[in-house]
């Protein structure tokens, strides 16, 4: 019973990871992406119909898929101790909720809506770039309150000394960070605020620059270097994890050939016993103890 489970269970692992079915997998998810986008259309009442039987199949593929992929684990357990794996696995369960009932339907629709994250799942460089944003987060909120502290600072100067030029834009200091804001986006903020203000006080320009070089140079570009730090952490996090596992590998080869080797030494052992010499198969055989008594 064990050999056809192993062999079968060898046949899901090659599935797995073979990047022909992992294309495709690819091509599904992008597939059930644009079956969402295109509900959202009017126009698309007529084949309303269709695009149900569409997302009814996707889900199925996606069930079948999943369960590929637990059936070439191993362990289960292991299955679900990497993360991406826990993702996928409420992901397509999720999925399974049927949109018949009028009261399931949203839920269910924006639950599929979460299976187009599987791209990231299934894309290693895609993990790599989003760990990477993750565990930036507690070093950029240093930043952040940094740039708060500034917009404060700025928000309230602003509103001091701007105030008679445009109450929407400097009323209080609520509406000055919004303006500051602006300003650091560069939406339209020289039009609409550097210009009027200037005309009031011509040495605004002072303000504003001192402002976007704070903000839209050196805390913008801080933030920059500590994610592409991060990104060259879990860069060469990944590589040393590809490494340990081909090493794994040969490992586990290396193990097998010895168990091979073993096995062909028993073998040519048993043989060497079945064809020994004649002489000493009679010296063994009743008849000749006979005769010697």
């Amino acid at each position: 019973m064990s050999e056809p489970f192993n062999t079968w269970q060898n046949r899901f692992e090659n599935l797995r990871s073979n990047k022909i079915f992992e294309g495709i997998v690819i091509s599904i998810i992008v597939l059930s992406a644009l079956v969402i986008g295109a509900k959202t259309y009017e126009e698309t009442t007529r084949i309303e119909q269709w695009l149900l039987y569409l997302d009814i199949a996707v889900t199925i593929f996606f069930l079948i898929e999943i369960l590929i992929r637990m059936a070439a684990e191993r362990n289960l357990i292991s299955f679900f101790k990497k993360g991406w794996n826990v993702f996928d696995f409420l992901i397509v369960t999720a999925s399974l909720i049927p949109m018949d009932d009028s009261e399931m339907v949203l839920l269910a629709r924006l639950l599929r809506i979460f299976r187009v994250l599987r791209l990231v799942s299934m894309i290693p460089e895609l993990q790599m770039l989003l760990v990477a944003l993750v565990k930036s987060i507690p070093r950029m909120g240093y930043v952040v309150l940094l740039m708060f502290i500034i917009f404060y600072i700025y928000a309230a100067i602003g509103s001091f000394l701007f105030n008679n030029v445009d109450e929407g834009l400097w009323g209080n200091i609520a509406l000055a960070m919004l303006t500051l804001f602006q300003v650091a986006t560069f939406e339209s903020w020289a039009t609409a605020v550097l210009y009027p203000t200037m005309e009031v006080y011509p040495y605004a320009w002072i303000y504003f620059l001192t402002f976007i070089f704070l903000n839209a140079f050196i805390f913008l570009n801080m933030m920059i270097g500590i994610v592409l730090d991060v990104m060259q952490k879990e860069s060469a996090q990944m590589a040393l994890d590809n490494g340990e596992g081909e090493e794994a590998e040969l490992q586990a080869l290396r193990s097998d050939i010895r168990g091979l080797k073993a096995q062909l030494d028993r073998m040519e052992s048993a043989i060497a016993q079945r064809h020994s010499s004649p002489a000493e198969q009679g010296s063994n055989s009743p008849d000749a103890q006979h005769t010697a008594r």
